[in-house]
């Protein structure tokens, strides 16, 4: 016996009003009909209810495929890609028919032969593009708070398999379709715990019910609380690394990667709003628009209200959404109003269900598969094209051959070359010193060509500046000056190199030069110089290859001195300033320990047989500092930001390799703290920071620093030290630019206005906040004459997000240790609004200022920004360490 008509097993899985609510004949209101194999395993088969009557938790719809794959074995596969952070099991699944299953790995030869465009030949790939499938990696749930669409991937896939009409089994003998039913598996756990730990006897549509509003830190971010659809450009998580790990396995030509929105909202789809990456190709737009086209038909078919080119653009390539784009691939986000539980009353006072959610990404998603067996042969085509041009385009640029030497940042650079690796491109490490761009570089140096079908790719990664369009500009300048507000999405700035702080050139024609594959490897083990050494060993201090050893050591227990000041030892060799020395006299079994952390760290580490110094402190001088391994505490929860919470404690616990106690602030305000050598405050707001703490909680902490903490504050909570009075500084208004107030008479002078201009200006606000940037790399000035600027450039870069600008402080209260650089070079990658180019100029953006025994150390900006900043960290290394070192507690 079989199931008949597609919406008949539709209303048993997805048991909501709207669907009930359906007239007698919901097959033809639907517009699907087809029969269903009687056997297969439906959702309320395997877990025990019908589809979208509960929240399924991630150990559910993982079993739910498992027993697809076992239903199935010719037409399924389950594939791993890693473990989340809390052990959760990260995986794909393949759907295609029998015959396609069967050469899955032929597939995967064929779609890299198609890709590799610089050594595959047009015929070649002739023959390619006219017999093999097309495919589809459809993306489910990265944020864990948006619900609906693994609900839908079961039922996608279920539909797929279990439908008998000739159609839906045409799409399979068109094309693979790759499922991610869940990528952030963490996240979906919190939400779904928290949820059924807040319903009651009838679940609430009350925007107002706990359901509704979720407890610090909400489930949309993962267990280090990053928003995963930000990671496509670091890939710090294992959520996405491992999906693009398994994406440059299968090189799919179409990605989708399905979301929820605002629940007063209906549903988005492609194309994207403007402005457009310059780098996405018009074939690409184009084909964007054939999706989105072929989904509107299908949302007209069953009255489901939709809208495109707006709110969500394609300009910013860290998303899900954007990455493929670069490779070649055809790449698009879906959105849906969420009900965020199983149901919501809207602003019009309609009730959304959560089955309203599954029913639409479900439609969509089969909508896309469609269009793709539809678009087969059009899809590989333009895939190929694509990579063929990149390559022709690489080869024809003044800039092909990128150069990047690893002498001045040797742990920024592999980082970067081994991530570039594992975003698919090709980097080369040079085997020979040689000569190019008009300087010489050592063995070691790395090189990358872009006449490579990455080419997109590494433009994206690489380039300092990526503009947006001139005309999308001149737009939001109108609307500023209007009073709207800008319609920039996302931050406008990415360059790895900058990020990194990796100097790099570039050059039309390089030299023959032995070379290696540069691997996928961030960090290269390092080694000991003169293993026997009988008096210590010293490591040179400025990246984090340094840093890895010095918590390493730290947490052996070993004794650490580290120099104020740069130091040349008698063995010819000159030292920077924070530079680690490790002595016999003061470790026992010394040497044996060394080589194993230099090992793991990546540090270079020098031994000597004399305590010499030529130049500079010797080391039992006071500029030579011991380092004590300090207990870092870190304010949890509410009211600060999750994100710069999560992101503040991942650098710190897994690249720094430190561990961190989070505190929340109701514990600070009785707490004793006397443990802690060091006190970390992620971004919050003032007001919040000042209610959450209390009077009693902000005196706890000033003893505290009294007596020697050092409290580090990030981001806006570097406001609440300023309000707070531990910082002398204040938050700047923007500049003044007119003359009288408005005055608040009811008669006053008359004005005449003979331009618009005058009127324009006329009705700024007489005091107001600087305007919002959405996020630019600025370049910074360091001061390197402190002990916290030990080992850091004297010139770095940090990304900028917000308005908040401070006054530096005084030479009496303390130093102004980075700086912004003056107003024609401050700006290094985005777009800046030009009053707050010129107003950031020279102000400070991290300050020190001593109190009692310890001191304040305040960013003005967030230097773990989506850990994209690697170019800071050791800036932050010096302020937690070091920090710790020159404060003087009673130990």
């Amino acid at each position: 016996m079989k199931l008949t008509k597609l919406v008949v097993q539709l209303a048993a899985l997805l048991s909501c009003t709207s669907w009930s609510a359906l007239a007698a004949e919901p097959a033809q209101q639907l517009g699907l009909a087809t029969d269903y194999e009687a056997n297969s395993p439906t959702i309320e088969a395997v877990l025990g209810y019908p589809g979208g009557s509960r929240i399924s938790s991630p150990e559910a719809i993982e079993a739910y495929f498992n027993a697809l794959a076992k239903a199935y074995p010719e037409q399924v596969q389950v594939h791993s890609y890693g473990r989340s952070w809390e052990g959760r099991n990260l995986y794909y699944v393949v759907i295609s028919s029998a015959e396609n299953m069967a050469k899955l790995g032929d597939y995967q030869a064929n779609i890299a032969a198609l890709s590799a465009a610089d050594s595959t030949s047009s015929k070649q790939a002739e023959q390619l593009i006219k017999s093999m499938p097309a495919s589809v990696w459809l993306s489910y749930g990265v944020h864990g708070n948006e619900i609906s669409s693994p609900e839908a991937a079961m039922l996608t896939a279920w539909h797929l398999l279990a439908a008998t009409d000739a159609t839906t089994q045409g799409y399979l003998d068109q094309a693979y379709v790759f499922i991610d039913p869940v990528q952030n598996p963490d996240g979906r756990a919190r939400f779904v715990s928290r949820y059924y730990m807040t319903a009651g006897l009838e679940h609430s549509s009350d925007r107002l019910s706990a359901e509704h509003n979720e407890p610090w830190p909400s489930g949309r971010s993962n267990h280090y609380l990053f928003d995963l659809n930000r990671d496509w450009l670091a890939l710090t998580q294992p959520e996405i690394a491992g999906q693009v790990d398994a994406l440059l396995k299968n090189m799919p030509l179409v990605y989708v990667d399905l979301h929820e929105m605002g629940g007063d909202t209906s549903y988005y789809f492609t194309p994207e709003a403007e402005p457009y990456n310059p780098l996405i190709t018009e074939t690409q737009r184009k084909a964007l628009w054939t999706i989105g086209e072929n989904n509107g038909k299908w949302f007209d078919q069953h009255g489901y209200d939709y809208y495109t080119r707006e709110v969500f653009d394609a300009f910013y390539p860290g998303y899900g959404a954007s990455w493929p784009l670069y490779h070649g691939a055809i790449s698009m986000t879906y959105e849906m109003a969420s009900a965020r539980g199983h149901k919501f009353r809207t602003k019009d006072g309609e009730i959304l269900t959560y089955g309203d959610g599954v029913q639409r990404h479900f439609i969509a998603s089969i909508a896309t598969i469609e269009t793709v067996a539809k678009e087969r042969q059009q899809l590989l085509q333009s895939y190929w094209d694509y990579r063929q041009q990149a390559v022709q385009l690489g080869r024809q640029s003044k800039q092909r051959y990128w150069v990047f030497n690893p002498q001045q940042d040797a742990a920024a650079a592999r980082r970067l070359a081994g991530l570039l690796t594992r975003h698919g491109v090709k980097v080369e490490q040079a085997e020979q010193d040689f000569k190019a761009c008009g300087n010489q570089y050592a063995a070691g140096s790395f090189i990358v060509d872009s006449a490579q079908p990455a080419y997109y790719m590494l433009r994206t990664l690489l380039d300092k500046d990526i503009a947006m369009d001139a005309d999308f500009i001149a737009e939001q300048e109108r609307r500023r000056k209007n009073n709207l507000a800008d319609e920039i999405y996302d931050v406008t700035a990415w360059s790895l190199p900058q990020m990194f702080n990796v100097s790099y050139q570039t050059c039309a024609k390089l030299p023959r030069v032995a070379t290696v594959a540069a691997g996928t490897d961030l960090i290269k083990p390092g080694q000991v110089n003169q293993a026997d050494a009988n008096v210590g060993f010293i490591v040179p201090w400025g990246d984090m290859n340094a840093g890895r050893f010095l918590t390493a050591a730290l947490r052996e227990g070993l004794t650490v001195k580290q120099s104020d000041l740069p130091f040349t030892h008698s063995n010819g060799k000159r030292y920077p300033a924070g530079s680690l020395i490790l002595t016999h006299a003061d470790n026992a079994n010394l040497a044996a320990v060394v080589q194993d952390l230099a090992v793991t760290s990546g540090a270079q580490v020098d031994g000597v047989n004399s305590s010499w110094v030529t130049d500079g402190p010797n080391f039992g001088s006071n500029n030579v500092q011991r380092v004590h391994a300090p207990q870092i505490a870190m304010l949890w929860d509410e009211p600060v930001s999750s994100l710069n919470a999560g992101h503040t404690r991942f650098v710190i616990e897994q690249q720094f390799n430190y561990p961190v106690t989070a505190i929340r602030a109701a514990q600070l305000a009785g707490a004793n703290l006397s443990q802690y050598q060091v006190l970390i405050m992620p971004a919050a707001s003032s007001g919040a920071l000042q209610a959450a703490l209390g009077e009693r909680g902000q005196q706890n902490i000033q003893d505290w620093v009294a007596k020697g903490g050092v409290l580090i504050t990030l981001g806006s909570s570097s406001a609440w030290a300023v309000d707070a009075e531990f910082l002398s500084s204040a938050l700047e208004s923007v500049v003044q630019t007119k003359a009288p107030s408005h005055g608040d008479e009811k008669r006053v002078e008359g004005l005449l206005f003979k331009q618009r201009e005058e009127l324009m200006h006329y009705i700024q606000a007489d005091h107001a906040d600087p305007y919002w940037t959405a996020g630019v790399i600025t370049r910074l000035q360091v001061d390197q004459e402190h002990w916290l600027s030990a080992g850091v450039k004297p010139e770095v870069f940090a990304v900028t997000v917000g308005n908040q600008i401070f006054r530096p402080l005084t030479i009496d209260h303390g130093r102004n240790i980075v700086n912004y650089a003056g107003p024609n070079e401050v700006l290094a990658s985005g777009y800046l609004w030009a009053e707050n180019q010129q107003q950031l100029a020279y102000k400070p953006y991290l300050m020190w200022q001593p109190q009692g025994r310890g001191m304040v150390i305040s960013f003005a900006q967030e230097p773990t920004y989506r850990a994209y900043l690697d170019g800071l960290n050791i800036l932050l290394m010096n302020a937690i360490f070091a920090g710790a070192s020159h404060a003087s507690p009673l130990r």
